[in-house]
C-alpha cells in the first residue's frame, strides 16, 4: 500500500502543515501586516480548491443565499477572526507560545457547547478543562505568580486567547449547522465571505502601512499557508478521520504545538522555556482528558466534540 494512503500519514502530515503555520506566520511578523498575510492565505486557498468546488459551488446558490447568515458568521469566525488575530498574536509573541496556547482549544469548545448548546459536562470534562486552564496561566505568566498578579503578560498572549475564543465559537456554530452543508462547498463559500471582509482592512494596511512583498521567500510562504496549511491540511485531515473515526484521530491534534516547536527551533531560533514545557504539558494532558482518551469508552458527548473537530479543521492552525 502506498504510505500516503495511510490514514495516520495523512492525519500527521495535517498537523505538521498546522503547525508550520504558526511559524510562517512569525516569520512574515517583521515585513507583512496581518489582514495582508490572512487575505493573500484565503486568495490562494480560493484559486486553488476552486476547481474541485466549483460544481457545488454553482449548484446550490440559492442555498448558500438561504443559509447566508450562518455563512457570514462561520466565515467571520473561523476564517477572518482566527486566522487574522493569529497573525497578529504572532507580531508579539513567539510562535511557540502561540502555538502552545492554541492547544486546549478543544477543552474551550466543550465548555461553549455546554453554555450556548446544552450539551453534557461530566466530571471529566470539568477536570481536562480545569487543567487545560492552569495551562494557560502557566504559559501565559511564565509560571511566574507575581507576573500574573500584576499582569504583565505579553499582549501577543491575550490577542492568541481572542483567537481561540473566535476558533471556539466559530466550532460551536459549526456544531449547530455542519450537517446541513457538503465540506468542500461550505470551506469554499466561507472563503469567499472571508476575502471579501479582509479586502478593505488589506488595502488600507498596504497603503498605510507596508506593501506586499514578492521575494521569492515570501511568495513561498504565501503558497504554503493558502495551500498547505490551508487546503492540502484540510483535505488530509478528513482523508485520515473517515479512515480512523474522530475518537482515534482528535489526540493527534496535539502533534500541532509539537510540529510548531520544532520549527520555531530550527527556523526562527526560537528557544523554548521549562514554563512553557510545564504549562503546554498540562494543558495538551487536560485536553487528552476532556476527549476521553483516558476513557475506557468515550462518551457520545466526546465523539460529537471530535467529529465536528475534525470535520471542520480547517486551518489549525492552526
Amino acid at each position: 500500500m502506498n504510505v500516503w494512503h495511510s490514514p495516520y500519514v495523512l492525519v500527521v502530515l495535517a498537523t505538521l502543515l498546522w503547525g508550520g503555520n504558526f511559524v510562517i506566520g512569525r516569520g512574515f511578523a517583521e515585513t507583512m501586516s496581518p489582514f495582508t498575510l490572512a487575505f493573500i492565505r484565503w486568495v490562494v486557498a480560493f484559486l486553488f480548491l476552486l476547481p474541485f468546488a466549483k460544481k457545488e459551488l454553482i449548484a446550490m446558490k440559492g442555498f448558500w443565499k438561504k443559509e447566508w447568515k450562518t455563512l457570514f458568521w462561520m466565515s467571520l469566525t473561523g476564517i477572518v477572526g482566527f486566522n487574522t488575530i493569529l497573525y497578529i498574536a504572532v507580531h508579539y509573541t513567539t510562535s511557540i507560545n502561540a502555538s502552545l496556547i492554541n492547544a486546549p482549544t478543544p477543552a474551550l469548545i466543550t465548555l461553549l457547547s455546554f453554555i450556548f448548546l446544552k450539551e453534557t459536562v461530566t466530571k471529566r470534562h470539568i477536570i481536562g478543562i480545569i487543567l487545560s486552564i492552569i495551562g494557560i496561566v502557566w504559559i501565559v505568566s511564565r509560571g511566574s505568580l507575581e507576573a500574573l498578579l500584576s499582569f504583565s503578560i505579553n499582549k501577543g498572549e491575550i490577542w492568541m486567547l481572542l483567537a481561540i475564543l473566535s476558533w471556539s465559537i466559530y466550532s460551536v456554530i459549526v456544531k449547530k449547522h455542519a450537517h446541513k452543508f457538503p465540506q468542500a462547498g461550505v470551506f469554499l463559500v466561507t472563503i469567499i465571505i472571508g476575502i471579501v471582509i479582509l479586502a478593505p482592512f488589506s488595502a488600507y494596511e498596504w497603503i498605510t502601512n507596508q506593501p506586499m512583498n514578492f521575494s521569492l521567500p515570501s511568495i513561498a510562504g504565501y503558497l504554503y499557508v493558502g495551500i498547505f496549511a490551508s487546503v492540502i491540511a484540510f483535505l488530509s485531515w478528513n482523508k485520515a478521520v473517515a479512515e480512523l473515526g474522530p475518537g482515534k484521530a482528535s489526540p493527534f491534534l496535539n502533534l500541532i504545538p509539537v510540529f510548531a516547536s520544532i520549527f520555531a527551533i530550527l527556523f526562527l531560533d526560537e528557544k523554548i522555556t521549562l514554563a512553557q514545557i510545564i504549562g503546554g504539558a498540562i494543558a495538551i494532558f487536560g485536553v487528552l482528558i476532556t476527549t476521553g482518551v483516558f476513557a475506557r469508552k468515550p462518551s457520545n458527548t466526546s465523539v460529537a466534540l471530535a467529529a465536528d473537530l475534525t470535520r471542520q479543521n480547517t486551518n489549525q492552525a492552526n
